[in-house]
C-alpha cells in the first residue's frame, strides 16, 4: 500500500536542516492474524521553531507516530532521523541518551511527581543527567517564568490546576532545551478556557526556542494554533 507523499515543512527561517524527518516509516503490531498496520508508510519533516498539529481518531495511529518519533518505537522498516542522527542506526544505550538530550515530551496528563514542588520537577531531568548546576538552576526559574508559573515555584501537584499541572510539565519537558518537543492530546482533562491557554502557550514557546514541536490531538478547536495541520487516518498522513 503506498501512502500520500507530503510536501517538506516550510522553512522556519533559521536555514537550519529538518530537526525531524521520518522517511517511508511503517509500524507493523503483532503478529499472524493479528498484525496490524499502525503506521503505514509515512513520511513528515518538522523543522526548528514549527509548531506541526497532527489530528485523527482513536485508534488512527498517533500514539505510534509519537512513539516512533521519539525512538520508543523501532519502525518495522523506513528510517527517523532526530537532530541529524539517524535513531535506528544508534544502539539501545545511545538511542536513550540521544532521546534523553534532544526529545522533550508534554504527556496527555502531567505526570508530576507527587512529592516535589513544580520547580523541582524542572530540576529533576537535570539530576538525572547529572548536570545540576547553578545554570540548570536558573534556566529552570527562568521557564517558570516563561509559563507564568513562578508564584507557584513552592506548590505541590495537589495544590496546582490543571492547567498548572500542564504548565509546569511543558516547561519540564523544555528544561533540557530539547529539539523536538512531542506533545500528547495535552488539551484532553482541561476546560476550553485552560485548553487554549496551553496550546498558545505550546505554540509561542516552541517558536520562542526554536524547538520542532508535534502535537497529535483529537481537539479541532485548538488547529489553529498550529504552522500546520496533518490527518492521519488508518495509519496514513494526508
Amino acid at each position: 500500500m503506498t501512502g500520500p507523499a507530503l510536501t517538506p515543512a516550510p522553512s522556519s527561517g533559521t536555514g537550519a536542516s529538518p530537526a525531524l524527518r521520518l522517511t517511508d516509516v511503517t509500524l507493523q503490531l503483532g503478529s499472524g492474524e493479528q498484525r496490524v498496520t499502525a503506521l503505514d508508510q509515512v513520511t513528515l519533516t518538522v523543522s526548528p521553531g514549527e509548531f506541526l498539529a497532527v489530528t485523527g481518531p482513536s485508534g488512527s495511529g498517533k500514539s505510534s507516530l509519537l512513539a516512533v518519533a521519539g525512538g520508543l518505537q523501532t519502525p518495522t522498516q523506513g528510517t527517523v532521523h532526530v537532530a541529524g542522527a539517524d535513531l535506528s542506526g544508534l544502539s539501545e544505550r545511545r538511542r536513550t541518551a540521544h532521546r534523553r538530550r534532544h526529545i522533550g515530551y508534554v504527556f496527555q496528563h502531567a505526570n508530576l511527581l507527587a512529592s516535589l514542588t513544580a520547580l523541582e520537577q524542572l530540576l529533576l531531568p537535570a539530576h538525572l543527567s547529572g548536570r545540576l548546576s547553578a545554570a540548570a538552576r536558573s534556566r529552570a526559574t527562568e521557564l517558570l517564568e516563561a509559563v507564568g508559573m513562578t508564584h507557584r515555584a513552592d506548590r505541590r501537584p495537589d495544590q496546582l490546576s490543571g492547567g498548572e499541572r500542564q504548565r509546569v510539565g511543558l516547561a519540564r519537558a523544555l528544561v533540557m532545551a530539547p529539539e523536538v518537543l512531542l506533545v500528547d492530546e495535552p488539551t484532553s482533562a482541561l476546560d476550553r478556557a485552560r485548553a487554549r491557554d496551553v496550546v498558545n502557550l505550546l505554540a509561542e514557546q516552541t517558536r520562542a526556542r526554536t524547538t520542532a514541536t508535534v502535537m497529535v490531538t483529537h481537539d479541532t478547536e485548538i488547529l489553529d494554533a498550529a504552522d500546520r495541520v496533518l490527518s492521519l487516518r488508518d495509519g496514513r498522513l494526508t
